[in-house]
């Protein structure tokens, strides 16, 4: 069954594309994978209209590989099938320039088919449609936004193999202090910033208002929303890549990791959704700043799934340092109006921009299935109509999480969680679910393999 995600773009969008830009040559094509991650195909100028005309044919098991690119063979889709093909077709609206790759760069995003021309049901741009076919079955919109933290680090690791925040050009000295909101930091980096709104502006990528956040080397810029959560997934897939390319180029690198540093403050990805109707009417407008009633089912929801969802909102072995009280990483699934101390806000502003802010995942986290889980609960709590209780004042740290609600304290707890979820499966699909889990079982057993240097600091002399 088609989604709506199942849009291919064609063949004349390539056309007019090269029209316009006749010295393009190098086009990169790039499907992003369970962990994030970009990957795909560099191709020639004449041979991507045949793409437009009848996909691109890569290897299915791609859709299985770790954050590290390995084959999960334990997932039966490797060897057992041949390691046959699939084939990736183009996403609407996103064969764009890519500046940083020179006058001859492009690139655009892919979606995964199975080669009877059915949506690929483990490729998470095709999960989150599924998810938001729900929503257009029963009249409604999401309006989503998606805001990521990262941190622009020295590309030269020190030689234990950690990482330092980038010094500016101008300076010999690391950045110590926090300076949340500083304008010198931002002055500090200003030609990365400025190649950075120029390539969002060539891209066509809603980019706003950057800040420096709560680390040094630490910002975060706002995509704006759209009434299109794959778009504005597309958005935020987009982006990162965008700013780790610009970063580069000047000398630095980019990272979304979500805790590169344990003394400072994790990056997040932090998900502004409302709803419209099917008229355009946002149904979660509201004079009351604590929203509608279903504002309100809706965090009910987000709160009820939060638990047997953790695993997509934080993947990998690191996803789970960011998590302390007091350090802008929520701990509980609270809710609350104008407290950036709870999981699920409602920001300040006027009646008709009512929304809510999903403030758990890290910015590690791939934006597709992220955002699929998050709307997945939304859309369990609004037709359950879901109970969120009472809106948490003052500090939401203070607020110990108990009962079915608790996040999952670890990597294992949570993808044990995800794999058991009945409403997971019903909104993501079983093969989706188990898959996933298989991955994640796979990854876990090979990042704990790795003896890591702490262990030499702390048992090979007093063991």
């Amino acid at each position: 069954m088609a989604t709506s995600s199942g849009v291919i773009a064609p063949r004349s969008e390539a056309e007019a594309f090269f029209e316009a830009n006749p010295d393009i040559d190098s086009i990169e094509m790039i499907y992003t994978d369970m962990g994030g991650v970009p990957r795909g195909k560099r191709l020639r100028r004449h041979e991507v209209l045949a793409v437009y005309d009848s996909g691109r044919m890569m290897p299915g098991s791609i859709t299985v590989v770790d954050i590290t690119g390995q084959d999960t063979i334990e997932t039966g889709l490797v060897w057992e099938d041949g390691d046959a093909d699939r084939s990736m077709k183009p996403v609407p609206g996103t064969l764009v320039k890519t500046p940083w790759g020179g006058d001859r760069a492009a690139q655009f995003l892919v979606d995964f088919y199975e080669l009877d021309g059915t949506p690929h049901d483990l490729d998470p741009r095709h999960v989150l449609g599924r998810v938001v076919d729900r929503f257009a079955a029963d009249g409604l919109v999401p309006v989503l936004a998606v805001e990521l933290e990262f941190y622009l680090l020295d590309p030269r690791r020190a030689r234990d193999g950690s990482v330092r925040p980038a010094r500016p050009g101008y300076s010999r000295d690391t950045p110590r202090n926090v300076e949340v909101y500083g304008l010198r930091e931002l002055d500090d980096f200003r030609p990365f910033f400025d190649g950075l709104y120029a390539a969002t502006d060539v891209q066509g990528l809603p980019l706003e208002s950057a800040i420096s956040e709560f680390a040094p080397g630490q910002f975060e810029l706002t995509l704006r929303h759209k009434p299109d959560a794959l778009r504005a997934c597309d958005d935020a897939i987009m982006y990162k890549r965008l700013v780790k390319a610009v970063a580069q180029q000047h000398g630095l690198e980019a990272s979304f990791m979500a805790k590169p540093f344990a003394e400072q403050a994790g990056s997040g990805m932090h998900i502004h959704v409302s709803m419209n109707d099917d008229r355009g009417t946002p149904i979660f407008a509201s004079d009351d700043p604590h929203g509608t009633a279903a504002l309100r089912h809706a965090i009910g929801g987000m709160i009820g799934s939060i638990g047997d969802a953790f695993a997509l909102f934080a993947p990998h072995a690191n996803s789970y340092r960011r998590f302390k009280a007091n350090s802008y990483a929520p701990v509980a699934p609270t809710w609350g109006v104008n407290n950036r101390t709870v999981s699920f806000r409602i920001p300040a502003g006027p009646p008709a921009s009512r929304h809510v802010e999903h403030r758990v995942c890290g910015a590690d986290a791939n934006p597709y299935l992220a955002v699929a889980a998050v709307l997945a609960g939304i859309h369990h709590g609004m037709a359950a109509g879901a109970d969120p209780g009472v809106a948490v004042t003052g500090n939401g740290y203070d607020r110990d999480a108990s009962g079915d609600d608790r996040p999952p304290s670890n990597w294992f707890a949570a993808v044990d969680r995800f794999h058991g979820s009945a409403l997971m499966r019903d909104y993501l699909g079983d093969r989706f679910v188990d898959m996933f889990s298989i991955v994640k079982r796979v990854e876990q057993d090979r990042y704990f393999s790795a003896v890591p240097t702490i262990d030499y600091d702390w048992y090979l002399r007093n063991a």
